[in-house]
């Protein structure tokens, strides 16, 4: 079956999300958090709905409590930060443990599409999608701008898409 018609089959369905933030500078008040504000914005202008978010720092139990509660309400869990390199980038391995299926190709297009817009730098992220359970797991960069091209250009043209094949 040809895409547009996965696509059309799914296009009544309403998709729940959930937005942990990991970023010790927002959750000690240090830094302004201004991607909760423009993910529930993107998400609800596209008619889905943010039911929870939540800022925590870079502390991978806590981050693990946070996505199970997730987990447990929510089709997409988007978390932002914690992907690079550095020691306290703890968010790619502390979600891997969630991880039943891995997507790839979100990663892939993500690098690529940031490669085209920052160059070579786009190799020191580590995000990534998978499945677990019955939701997807979407990983971005803690900037604005990276949240906001995973949202645009890969999660929300496809979320309806992605969560119909899981209930299927």
């Amino acid at each position: 079956m040809p895409v547009e018609e996965h696509r059309a089959l799914w296009s009544d369905v309403k998709v729940k999300f959930c937005l942990i933030v990991t970023s010790d500078t927002i959750f000690k008040g240090l830094k302004n958090d201004d991607i909760s504000p423009l993910v529930k914005d993107l998400i609800t202008n596209s008619g889905h709905e943010l039911i929870l978010s939540k800022v925590v720092p870079n502390d991978g139990e806590v981050l693990s409590e946070e996505i199970m509660k997730c987990l447990m309400l929510c089709d997409v869990l988007l978390i932002t930060g914690g992907t690079g390199i550095s020691k306290k980038d703890i968010t790619a391995d502390t979600v891997v443990k969630f991880c039943s299926r891995m997507l790839p190709g979100y990663g892939e297009l993500f690098r690529y599409l940031t490669y085209l817009h920052f160059g070579s730098a786009a190799i020191l992220t580590r995000n990534y999608a998978c499945v677990s359970n019955n939701s997807v797991i979407f990983l971005t960069p803690g900037s604005p701008q990276a949240v906001e091209l995973a949202l645009k250009k890969l999660i929300l043209p496809e979320v309806k898409h992605l969560i119909g094949e899981l209930r299927k």
